[in-house]
């Protein structure tokens, strides 16, 4: 039992033996920094069954506690909170336990448990990754990571979105205007080539529009009828019908743009288990439909059209497939999360890490799939997220606006070298190792900066901020954690010395310190239940600060005896270890010298 549950389970028995009265539950929360304790058990909810003073309350339980729990050392009463103080035993049997957990907090996934599929990245083959993109990627990789920590076995996977009207955009684009161009007659990667050409196509769809209007046509009919969206379409039929020409450029275009997209993942730095491609899964989705169909799931208008009508569960009749037999994306959907499952039978739940636009699109298609009658629609999850601005506005891919990834990459780093030099941390590094410090220092800082906010809020990312050695910032805590490994160095600790646990006494920072240690397995199964990595990057911030408060006001290394030295170091090293944990749930990497 952990010391809440031991509490809990003493307060309701001494509400029993003073009052005969049965609590349900016991409310606690952290002691406030002004008052003795360690931890509050607050009296007010008590008086729907116990009647008296709450001040009066809470002495009376107090005095139980110190008698009945030898954890309990003293307590205090302020208004309705009972205050409880903790005694040094408690927490040195606790450190005892864990610096030697390489795994502390983590928890092995049981194999009777079923698997969980996380979908991220899921880019369009018509333009290379974006910030957008980045922010898709850190997140879904870390929630991996973290249900993963807590238990769970995780499939890291993606769906590329490697047909439809937008990738005949970019192909018809190159046929009319490359010229033969490539990658590598071009020097450009594969995905930056492609979308390129998609931002050709809407400057001449936009030309073209205007044409159609100064003809006399309303804006409405020009947007339909420029012939260049038209040829577009008509190259996404034949496509569908297996034309042989459409085909081959369909596959070297693509081509291109996976070894560029490859290129972009090693440098962020996440992986996937499996990839599944659009162009395979509508199929799949398509059977569904027709299946569907059959069952009364879905109707058909009078053109053809197939629809799911949703309006007695309060959302609106969806489409699934158009009139001339072509798939949407809902189709493709369908037939993915149905060949997931068969291609990995022990999955069953899926989070879906997709930006916040599209909620309702997942708010149907898992009412739909539910309706198919898939018993697993009831575990899946969309991963909503807010947009990423920058502080010169919204991005937009079509007008080739955006943040490319591998841009902000390399500026991470340029930015991390800049500040690095100005305050003359690396001297006596050599040219490599300041160039691999900087970039790990550059993409921790646009790590921690993104992961850190709740998921669903809306980013203003200003990368020289990302970057600042002080404050709640991935350079500060990375800064922290190598400043750990050189008291480490110094200390020359001999490993063989057995610590004497018994002649301790814990100095207030030690023991808060520990107290901040000993809530990371919560906080990872937080993370977990929540898919939020803000919590485990909130939490790691504290931890340094606590840290960093211990180490202005404990000597470490010039402590009074060497019993009380060999734990303080072995206290770092633990806070030390925790942090690389933390810090790898968030796909962080933390340097040895900073």
């Amino acid at each position: 039992m952990n010391l809440q549950e031991i509490l809990s389970k003493q307060v309701k028995q001494a509400v029993k033996s003073i009052y005969n009265a049965e609590l349900e539950s016991v409310e606690f929360q952290a002691t406030r920094k002004e008052f003795a304790g360690d931890i509050t058990v607050v009296v007010f909810p008590m008086l729907r069954v116990v009647k008296g003073s709450p001040v009066q309350i809470g002495e009376q339980i107090g005095n139980f506690l110190v008698d009945h729990v030898s954890e309990v050392k003293a307590f205090n009463v302020v208004k309705g909170f009972l205050n409880i103080e903790i005694d040094d035993s408690y927490y040195i049997r606790f450190f005892s336990r864990i610096k030697n957990q390489k795994d502390y907090g983590f928890v092995a996934p049981k194999p009777s448990e079923k698997a969980i599929m996380v979908e991220y990245s899921s880019p369009n083959t018509n333009k290379p990754l974006h910030l957008g993109h980045i922010r898709n990627n850190l997140l879904g990789y870390s929630v991996s990571e973290i249900l993963k920590a807590s238990g769970k076995k995780v499939y890291k996977t993606q769906i590329i979105n490697d047909r439809g009207i937008h990738i005949c955009k970019s192909m018809l684009a190159w046929k009319r205007f490359g010229n033969g161009e490539t990658p590598q007659s071009s020097g450009l990667k594969g995905d930056k080539l492609v979308g390129n050409y998609y931002v050709k196509f809407d400057q001449e769809y936009k030309k073209e529009i205007q044409q159609l209007i100064a003809q006399g046509q309303s804006e409405e009919e020009a947007k339909k009828k420029a012939p260049i969206l038209i040829e577009a379409q008509q190259m996404l039929q034949k496509w569908e019908v297996g034309d042989a020409e459409v085909v081959a450029l369909w596959e070297m275009m693509n081509g291109w743009v996976y070894e560029g997209f490859s290129q972009t993942y090693e440098n962020l730095g996440v992986d996937f288990d499996k990839l599944y491609y659009e162009s395979e899964t509508y199929l799949l989705g398509k059977e569904f439909v027709a299946e569907g169909l059959k069952t009364g799931v879905f109707y058909k208008k009078e053109d053809g059209s197939v629809w799911c009508d949703l309006t007695e569960e309060g959302l609106d009749e969806k489409i699934v497939l158009r009139s001339d037999g072509t798939a949407v994306y809902m189709t493709q959907d369908i037939g993915t999360a149905i060949q997931r499952v068969k291609d990995f039978p022990d999955v069953g739940g899926m989070v879906y890490t997709v930006g916040n636009e599209q909620e309702y699109h997942f708010q149907v298609l898992f009412l739909i799939i539910k309706k198919l009658g898939f018993d697993w629609a009831k575990n899946l999850f969309h991963l909503s997220y807010g947009m990423v601005d920058l502080p010169s506005g919204k991005m937009k891919s079509r007008e080739g606006t955006v943040v490319d990834a591998d841009d902000l990459i390399v500026e991470m780093a340029q930015t991390a070298e800049e500040i690095s030099e100005e305050l003359g941390k690396l001297d006596g590094y050599s040219n490599k190792e300041k160039q691999d410090l900087y970039k790990t220092i550059g993409l921790g800082a646009l790590k921690y900066y993104i992961l850190k906010v709740d998921p669903k809020k809306r980013i203003l990312f200003d990368p020289k901020e990302s970057i600042d050695f002080q404050g709640n910032t991935g350079p500060f805590i990375q800064y922290t954690y190598a400043r750990i490994q050189s008291i480490l160095r110094k200390s020359d600790l001999n490993e063989s010395i057995v610590l004497s646990t018994s002649e301790i006494t814990l100095h207030d920072k030690e023991k808060e310190l520990l107290k901040q240690l000993k809530l990371f397995p919560e906080v990872i199964q937080n993370a977990a239940a929540n898919h939020s990595p803000a919590l485990i990057a909130n939490y790691t911030y504290d931890l340094v600060k606590e840290f960093n408060s211990f180490y202005q006001n404990v000597s470490i290394l010039g402590a009074d005896n060497e019993n009380e030295k060999v734990f303080r170091v072995q206290l770092s090293q633990t806070v030390a270890s925790v942090i690389k944990s933390a810090f790898g749930l968030l796909g962080v990497d933390v340097p040895e010298r900073m």
